[in-house]
């Protein structure tokens, strides 16, 4: 990964420029996109990505998972966010935690987000982009539940560094899944669930609860056990809403 570096100085997305990337046969597997300055940075449920220009790492990754079925995509969003995870972890940060889906989450404040855009032809994946938003040494944030690597370690990093370190955990983790390392992979996801096992408030369909997260099931949803009816439900993405 990061073999073929496209650096722009400025662009909307580089989830975007990296899609049409795809479209280029000649693009390699492991291609990373990159940008100093992401004017529109998109992430999950069509929020936006804040990040300073020249402070933090944001830049997008072109994998061919064609190895992969359609029904086990989950698996990459497991193996992007425990790369990351594991990257956190040579940092000396003890208290790290994926947030389901795949924030990355240090205490209770975001340190990292992940947006996965798959391309599909048929019942097979042709190319999947992997944008990544991770805040390496910006200080202030408008939202104060975000933070930065330099905030938690208390030194300021550089980005070159930081993103050979990263992108070797994020590869070893895709080797793992390409070897179909699967019990495995979930088990470590599992280990480092944010909220797993604790009791907390959730929001869905209009109401609050109180619940505990048990796990994923096979498809990727959250499995959260009901303390008002005693029953385990299962949440899609934009289903439930964390609280407190």
């Amino acid at each position: 990964m990061g073999g073929n570096l496209v650096f722009v100085p400025e662009c909307h997305s580089t989830n975007t420029l990296a899609l049409q990337l795809c479209q280029q046969p000649s693009t390699p597997e492991g291609t990373v996109v990159i940008t100093n300055n992401q004017t529109a940075g998109r992430g999950q449920r069509g929020n936006s990505w804040e990040a300073k220009p020249g402070m933090n790492l944001t830049f997008s990754i072109i994998l061919k998972p064609v190895f992969l079925d359609l029904k086990d995509q989950f698996f990459l969003n497991i193996i992007i966010s425990l790369g990351i995870h594991d990257y956190l972890v040579t940092k000396k940060i003890s208290n790290s935690h994926i947030k389901w889906p795949n924030d990355l989450m240090v205490g209770k404040k975001k340190l990292c987000g992940i947006l996965i855009e798959n391309q599909v032809q048929g019942s097979r994946f042709t190319a999947s982009v992997v944008g990544i938003g991770i805040n390496i040494n910006q200080q202030y944030f408008n939202n104060d539940t975000a933070t930065s690597l330099s905030i938690v370690t208390g030194t300021e990093h550089l980005l070159q560094e930081e993103l050979e370190q990263l992108l070797q955990k994020v590869e070893a983790r895709y080797l793992q899944l390409r070897q179909n390392s699967v019990a495995k992979i979930k088990n470590d996801y599992l280990d480092v669930l944010y909220w797993k096992d604790e009791v907390h408030q959730f929001a869905s369909n209009g109401e609050n609860f109180t619940g505990v997260i048990q796990g994923i099931d096979d498809g990727g949803r959250l499995k959260v056990l009901r303390n008002d009816t005693g029953e385990v439900k299962t949440f899609d993405l934009k289903e439930i809403s964390y609280l407190q």
